[in-house]
């Protein structure tokens, strides 16, 4: 019989950041990207994953039901004062468990390494903001780090939508009012939330993650009518941001939808989170400034991703930062290493890398 609280328990201890429960397997934590076995565990058996399963869903019928039907189900959980992202899935008919910890006290914003550009243009009073990245890319803790920050030094409403709630806001000069989205939860969908904010005089509205056409839609509709909204998606570069936005639409409405993200798309923000040289997790940032030049290729007939990479690269004085000046500068500071830097990069942008950095280190030793 599986002892779940010691499995979580020993979670907590070893400052893990996920748990896979998978059904003949060991108990599984993730610690800075390394998977580990759970000592003095057993594999997992059929009955095992039925009692993790009754654990989690502690009787709860509207719970229960989603899982049966569509044999997937997200939910918040705590343990011992930890808050927990549950996903159940199934495979060979058969309960699957990925648990996210999530840290009770955010980290300070300063020491996630967030660009100062970014913290300026959330100040802004309206526009389309966007945190985007792949999985476990340290979006979610960058946008609460976000929201803190605006927490802390705006008065503001802010409304948030996620799936689940992970971090809970207490509110400080601004107003927070935090909604969890799912049957039987505050909102049925994304998208719902958001077209219902209009009518909540909120002044920021953050979007845990927009996934379909429906909460782009609403997005937009919130952003054009005076807002804030702040919100992420799954892509791994500022200029697929924009190509996933743009692909939303059938390709009759893509021309009326890249004149309103020229104008109401502030910036994007893409991220990636390696293994540094000391063990920890050292953050990747690419940051897009929407400028007139990034507007105007937004608005081209066919969208090209080497010319929005191109503008990012010499952007800088805007306030943009490519990802092969981000991955030059960690380099240079010692905090990753060249393999690690050539391996985020497609092989036609290694010498503007190997460049890049020539150039770091001169100006470097020049300072020194």
């Amino acid at each position: 019989m599986v002892n779940i609280d010691y499995v979580l328990q020993q979670a907590i201890e070893k400052d893990a950041s996920d748990v896979h429960l998978i059904c003949g397997l060991k108990p599984m934590i993730r610690i800075i990207r390394e998977l580990v076995e759970v000592k003095d565990t057993s594999i997992l058996t059929e009955e095992d994953m039925t009692e993790i399963y009754d654990y989690f869903i502690r009787g709860n019928i509207d719970k229960d039901n989603v899982y049966n039907e569509t044999k997937k189900l997200d939910m918040s959980f705590e343990f011992e004062d930890i808050r927990l992202r549950v996903n159940i899935s199934c495979s060979n008919d058969v309960p699957t468990f990925t648990l996210r910890l999530i840290k009770g006290e955010l980290p300070k914003y300063e020491t996630l390494g967030i660009p100062d550009v970014v913290k300026d243009i959330v100040s802004q009073p309206q526009g389309l903001i966007l945190v985007t990245g792949k999985t476990n890319s340290g979006k979610t803790t960058t946008l609460n780090a976000l929201i803190d920050q605006i927490n802390t030094n705006a008065n503001k409403k802010i409304l948030t939508l996620e799936n689940p709630v992970e971090y809970r806001h207490t509110s400080k000069k601004s107003v927070i009012v935090q909604k969890e989205i799912g049957v039987g939860k505050d909102c049925l969908s994304f998208s719902d939330g958001v077209k219902n904010s209009l009518r909540e005089d909120c002044d920021i509205v953050v979007i845990g993650e927009i996934r379909d056409k429906e909460t782009m839609d609403a997005a937009i509709e919130i952003a054009e009518s005076g807002h804030l909204v702040i919100g992420t998606l799954h892509t791994k570069s500022c200029a697929e941001t924009l190509d996933r936005m743009i692909n939303f639409y059938e390709v009759r409405d893509q021309s009326s939808i890249k004149y309103l993200l020229s104008s109401l798309l502030k910036l994007v923000l893409s991220q990636r989170l390696i293994k540094g040289t000391d063990g920890k997790l050292v953050l990747i940032p690419e940051v897009m400034v929407v400028d007139n030049i990034i507007s105007g290729l937004i608005r081209k007939e066919k969208l090209g991703v080497s010319e929005v990479e191109d503008a990012i690269q010499s952007g800088s004085e805007k306030g943009n930062i490519s990802l092969i000046n981000s991955l030059a500068k960690l380099f240079v500071q010692d905090r990753i290493t060249l393999d690690q830097a050539k391996a985020q990069l497609e092989n036609r942008n290694i010498e503007i890398l190997n460049r890049t950095i020539m150039q770091m280190k001169i100006k470097k030793d020049k300072l020194i």
